[in-house]
């Protein structure tokens, strides 16, 4: 059963109208809900699956109201999916005009609703046409309707529930929260920055200190490019920009000190004290997670920048009391994904033993690990020219059928073809590189057939890593609903609980005594995503599972 949520007005935010649908569609009916929170508690017994615009919008109030759904149907993230994807290209909604469904998967009602929309649902006769917002019961018709129309509904409606279940996922773990230790924070932070001061922490101007003595500019302000660029120039040294890896080419005594000042800045800005007292409250960080931020349905944040935490600040990252962290991540996910898809079973035979590039090396198609590495990336990434350009052909040899699967992928791209992923995210379209008459110069020429291969080399990654991104959204969904089920109907936070994600890692927060069947749950929800997405194919997903006091003795 389906149970559409609409807010009846934008003047009364609080009523809500529900109307239920069977699982093959049918309207059951309509209810005005007075109090949402008490409705959903006692609808959840029955396990229907909650349709609304935004879970971003919808779960964060029941969650704090201490109540969790089980299932959702995310409108606003599946519309999205259902306009680009190659298998519902023939729909209705992915034909029609856009409209206000269209925003960035995974915003925030402000971010893409019309000014005069508090609410996304309105009785024709209720509004006049000005303020009329779009109706959430019509698209869920209207998707429903392009997922059985597409040529493989299971396929395409398998990544609807993985990007709902998704959803959810985000939202309880901004609810619940990483546990964060402000203390230990601020002891990592004065061990390699320095007391804190006025101006800079204490390290970090000493280094300064002699990046200015060894420029000669006594009053450089280094994190101006424009002024960084003048000093240097004025010390002889030519260069186009400020960032790391150009200063890394450089020979001059104030390069090795320039260098650890950008580092130290870094860490300053993105994680310091100013980071610290804007996102950790009550010994939690609680970060904006955007599910499907990210063209090939990898996640995003909006602030908070979760997925860059730094190693040098994850032992602050510590479990309370009697708890445990049990982090997780997924060992060279995206090559593995790469031969499940293309159904390549030598190079899928390689990653059997565990570390898939010694099993490469061990095939004979190259002699060392750092080879196999090497040009694996250049496939997924499109490197032709140094050591991954030469490696190529001996890794097109030995496994065919992966490197035809990333090729025609590139080759598609540069035609402007779209490529879609396993269960069915499409590529935005390119432009196709063509032929030019004389009236054209070679140079734009040139710069056409090289916009055409840059987009060839993200086609090439985007059916890899959308992939991988499909994969994690399955594995935490299984995750989810394993702990859910051991739960015996614990409120979120006093049971094991997902509190982090970043791609192909996760850290759940439990109680001491059930690390271990978390830890045994979380591989195998591993090998159950790979079974959700590539059936009887034996690609294997191994894990580096570790359980401790604090991120940072994970890794």
């Amino acid at each position: 059963m389906f149970i559409v949520l609409a807010n009846v007005s934008p003047g009364d935010s609080a009523r809500v109208l529900t109307t239920r649908f069977d699982d093959e569609g049918t309207p059951l009916g309509v209810e005005y809900v007075d109090d949402l929170a008490q409705f959903v508690r006692a609808e959840e017994r029955q396990r229907p699956r909650w349709v609304w615009d935004d879970t971003a919008r919808w779960y964060p109030a029941l969650l704090a109201a201490g109540v969790r759904v089980e299932r959702c149907f995310d409108l606003r993230l599946c519309h999205v999916i259902l306009r680009n994807s190659a298998l519902t290209a023939r729909s209705t909604l992915a034909r029609g005009e856009r409209n206000g469904w269209d925003g960035p998967a995974g915003a925030t009602p402000d971010d893409s609703r019309p000014p005069a929309a508090a609410a996304l649902f309105t009785l024709e006769d209720e509004q006049p046409d000005a303020v009329r917002q779009p109706d959430p019961v019509a698209e869920f018709s209207m998707q429903q309707a392009a997922v059985a129309a597409s040529a493989e509904p299971g396929r395409i409606g398998r990544l609807l529930a993985a990007e709902s279940a998704g959803a959810l996922i985000a939202a309880e773990m901004r609810f619940a929260g990483l546990p964060w230790r402000a203390d230990r924070h601020d002891q990592i932070l004065t061990a390699i920055l320095g007391e804190q001061t006025a101006a800079r922490p204490t390290k970090l101007q000493d280094v300064l200190d002699v990046v200015r003595a060894r420029l000669e500019s006594p009053e450089l302000n280094p994190d101006s490019p424009a002024d960084l660029l003048r000093a240097l120039g004025n010390a002889g040294l030519t260069v186009t920009s400020t960032r790391s890896w150009e200063l890394r080419k450089l020979k001059h005594p104030a390069i090795a000190p320039l260098l650890e000042y950008k580092k130290l800045a870094r860490l300053l800005s993105a994680n310091g004290w100013h980071w610290l007292q804007t996102w950790v409250t009550d010994g939690r960080f609680r970060p904006d997670y955007v599910p499907g931020g990210v063209v090939t349905g990898r996640w995003a944040t909006s602030g908070g920048g979760a997925l860059q935490l730094p190693k040098q600040i994850r032992a602050a990252v510590v479990a309370d009391d009697g708890w445990k962290l049990v982090v997780a991540d997924a060992s060279q996910l995206e090559p593995r994904i790469l031969a499940a898809m293309a159904g390549d079973r030598a190079m899928v035979a390689a990653g059997a033993a565990g570390d898939l590039y010694a099993g490469i090396v061990a095939s004979g198609a190259v002699q060392t690990r750092d080879q196999a590495k090497v040009a694996m990336l250049g496939a997924m990434y499109g490197a032709t020219s140094g050591e991954s350009g030469r490696l190529m052909p001996r890794l097109a040899k030995a496994y065919p059928r992966a490197i035809a699967l990333v090729e025609d992928a590139a080759r598609a791209g540069e035609r402007g073809e779209i490529v879609t992923t396993r269960l069915g995210r499409s590529s935005p379209p390119g432009t196709p590189a063509r032929r030019y008459d004389e009236l054209v110069s070679e140079a734009e020429a040139s710069r056409a057939r090289e916009r055409a291969r840059a987009w060839g080399r993200f086609t090439r990654n985007f059916v890899v890593q959308g992939t991988a991104a499909e994969w994690a959204l399955c594995w935490m969904a299984s995750i989810r609903r394993q702990l859910n089920d051991d739960a015996g109907g614990a409120w979120l936070t006093d049971a094991p609980h997902l509190v982090f994600f970043l791609h192909d890692e996760v850290v759940v927060h439990c109680p001491a005594p059930a690390a271990a069947a978390v830890a045994a749950a979380i591989t195998e929800a591993a090998a159950e995503a790979g079974r959700l997405l590539f059936g009887t194919i034996p690609a294997q997903f191994p894990l580096t599972v570790a359980i401790v006091d604090n991120y940072g003795e994970a890794k």
